[in-house]
């Protein structure tokens, strides 16, 4: 072939104007798609093969090598493919933008699978324009009679083509690493990216440093496989130990016995794993399979929960493992990693096209090799086809969680307190998935049993003649019947109390449970958005933390007019013991009588206030919505009826303000001042007590 000299013809209508150093936001991304540019020349190459076109060597071992040479500041990425004719090299590279994998399918569309062939987009190549200065190329083609070409191109639009010198089918890329690309000639540095990008490329690639002294192993002779090159044969002696019988003789015995061993060529290893988990299908797979490619993959030590295998190939390919890991809520954030890869190459970690928001909390991979992909193959085209996916996703996530719910409800529940941040999240968030995981979203309650709202619900309807434990929706309806005439009533709510800390509302539960009554835990920061989330999906029902209000079954019948006298006498005492003019009290004749103070909250102004620390409202005033707290007095109390029979006894100031802490306590965490006068107080009180 005589020398030829030409400029690039660049397809206007296929690329965008830039080509160097834009074309990619990361630039160690060259090395993913060069390396796919030689794993999709393989592909084709046997492809040929399996159509009778082609005959591969009777020893051919499809391989991507790539050799880093520090000292001479170059980079070759070697395939064993199927090479290209000087045609190609004119057709492929030298036009810019048209795709070499695309013209094959086109003419093998009848023969061949789309979904095996990873690239699209015949820009691939130019990307190692970012890091070099300079590139050439050697290819020979497997076509008979072809002769090898050698291309070379300084980065300008000018390139020069001739007949090259390759004599073995296929392609090596050789780059001249610029001033500011020089770490990627750096074994170390290569590794990196190569594991980044192509850990589970469907070709093994194997990565090695230029004119190093070779490597040498010892293997046992039973190991030695015919691709080993032998450097030396190995006897080693029977290693023999004295030791001495219980008889006092000795005797030498044979601890390690004679074997014959070679000296050997070190045996590369290939940096990909060209069939991984995800490729196979679930039946294949056991459990400790999926442990460890979580521990490889994540590298993460503990073992996930349980995970979902993705398997589909109708309507789109669709094949992955997503991950529920264990997480340490009080020390850890919520933060996963879904992966997502075409045909076996990396793409980008956690891209919300595809991925649902609510699964980012996962961790997992997804390889989806029908993703429609922008030319650098990081950013996805948003179109009906990609929400088709994250809806795929989400249903298959919906499916497994509501079919271990319904036949392993003990591993269900055993998972449960792990898992529930991720579901309500995904309630939250998706619609769908709200859909079909609300009957199996579970509480637990405060005897630790796990129940749905359903469930629960059923559980607190009143036996017949019991119209006791009905009282708070009884409640809910006076209240409607107060509302201004020709206004329309609210429907009754059934109330579902919850606790957010069993051992700061201590009290109250205590309470409950002399009612019998029963209440759910709800202690994640997830839940207050979830309960009002469940609250505007289902209308007949309220959720109200347990010491919002003191409910009816927790005192005596009697009415605000036969308690006007105490509630005035003790409010003036209590602000003024407490300098707190705006402190709202109220009487009420509590069944446990060892109950002498306790403090409520509104459930709208409990949720306003975290909804407040939620946006870091911190400057604003939450008395501004209302009254924050009331403190509720015991009149059946000892102590309180002493503080109204004595409002200006000796001690009667401190036994406000140690009622009013201790009611505090149970409601929330004192402030250190407060905590600071609360302990001197008590033990000024236990002082008094010695006298």
């Amino acid at each position: 072939m005589s020398e030829r000299h030409g400029s690039l013809s660049i397809n206007s209508d296929n690329i965008f104007p830039i080509i160097k150093k834009w074309l990619y936001s990361d630039h160690d991304i060259f090395f993913r798609e060069l390396i796919s540019n030689g794993c999709d020349a393989i592909t084709k190459l046997k492809k040929l093969d399996m159509m009778g076109e082609y005959t591969l060597p009777e020893k051919y071992k499809a391989q991507v090598q790539v050799l880093v040479n520090p000292d001479e500041k170059t980079l070759k990425f070697i395939d064993n493919g199927l090479g290209m004719t000087a045609d190609e090299v004119e057709e492929y590279i030298n036009q810019i933008a048209f795709s070499g994998a695309t013209d094959f399918l086109a003419q093998y569309k009848d023969k061949t699978n789309e979904d095996q062939i990873i690239g699209h987009f015949g820009l691939g190549f130019y990307s190692a324009f970012m890091v070099a200065d300079e590139v050439h190329i050697d290819t020979l083609s497997y076509k008979e009679g072809a002769e090898p070409v050698h291309w070379e191109c300084d980065g300008g639009t000018e390139y020069s083509m001739e007949t090259g010198k390759r004599t073995e089918v296929g392609t090596e890329i050789t780059l001249f690493l610029n001033e500011d690309s020089l770490e990627f000639a750096n074994e170390y540095r290569a590794r990196e990216v190569i594991s980044k990008y192509c850990s589970f490329m469907p070709v093994e690639i194997f990565l090695a440093k230029e004119n190093a002294p070779q490597e040498y192993e010892t293997i046992d002779e039973s190991e030695l496989t015919e691709d080993d090159v032998v450097v030396e044969h190995i006897h080693v002696d029977a290693k023999t130990e004295e030791i001495e019988n219980e008889d006092g003789t000795k005797e030498t015995k044979e601890i390690s016995p004679a074997k014959e061993q070679v000296k050997i060529n070190k045996r590369p290893v290939s940096l990909s794993d060209p069939h991984p988990l995800w490729t196979k299908h679930p039946n294949e797979c056991s459990d400790e399979d999926y442990k460890e490619f979580y521990r490889k993959v994540f590298m993460d030590y503990k073992e996930p929960l349980f995970w979902i295998h993705l398997n589909m190939d109708y309507p789109f390919n669709l094949k992955g493992i997503l991950y529920f890991p264990k997480i340490n809520m009080e020390y850890e954030s919520i933060e996963g990693t879904i992966k997502l890869y075409n045909n076996q190459v990396f793409i980008a970690d956690n891209i919300k096209e595809v991925i649902p928001e609510f699964l980012m909390l996962l961790k997992g991979v997804i390889d989806c090799p029908d993703l429609p992909l922008n030319v650098s193959r990081s950013a996805l085209q948003n179109d009906g086809f990609v929400k088709k996916i994250s809806d795929y996703i989400t249903k298959k996530v919906a499916d497994k969680l509501s079919g271990m719910c319904k036949t392993d409800r003990e591993n269900y529940e055993k998972y449960w307190d792990d898992i529930s941040p991720f579901i309500k999240f995904g309630c939250i968030k998706d619609e769908k998935f709200c859909e079909r995981m609300m009957e199996y979203v579970l509480f637990k309650d405060l005897d630790g049993k796990y129940t749905t709202m359903n469930e629960y619900l059923e559980a607190q309807k009143p036996a017949d003649g019991e119209a006791e434990a009905d009282k708070a929706e009884e409640k809910t309806e006076e209240k409607a019947d107060e509302k201004a005439d020709g206004e329309e009533k609210e429907a009754p709510k059934t109330t579902i109390y919850y606790v957010t800390d069993v051992v700061q509302q201590s009290q109250y539960i205590n309470m409950f449970r002399e009612q019998k009554m029963n209440a759910v835990v709800l202690k994640d920061n997830i839940d207050n958005p979830f309960i009002s989330h469940l609250e505007a999906k289902n209308e007949k029902v309220k959720f109200q933390r347990i010491d919002a209000d003191v409910t009816d079954s927790m005192k005596e019948e009697v009415s605000e007019e036969e308690l006007k006298g105490e509630t005035d006498a003790l409010t003036a005492l209590f602000r003024k013991a407490l300098n707190n003019d705006k402190l709202e009290v109220k009487v009420e004749k509590l069944k446990n009588v060892n109950v002498s103070s306790m403090v409520t909250l509104s459930e709208e102004n409990r949720r306003m206030q975290d909804m407040m620390k939620m946006y870091n409202m911190y400057g604003m005033d939450p008395s501004m919505f209302g009254t924050t707290t009331t403190l509720v007095l015991n009149a059946n109390n000892a102590l309180v009826k002493y503080l109204f029979e004595n409002p200006e006894g000796e001690h009667s100031n401190m036994i406000c303000e140690q009622l009013y802490d201790l009611a505090m306590i149970s409601h929330q965490p004192l402030s250190p001042e407060a905590m600071t006068k609360f302990v001197n107080r008590s033990n000024e009180i236990m002082m008094l007590l010695t006298k």
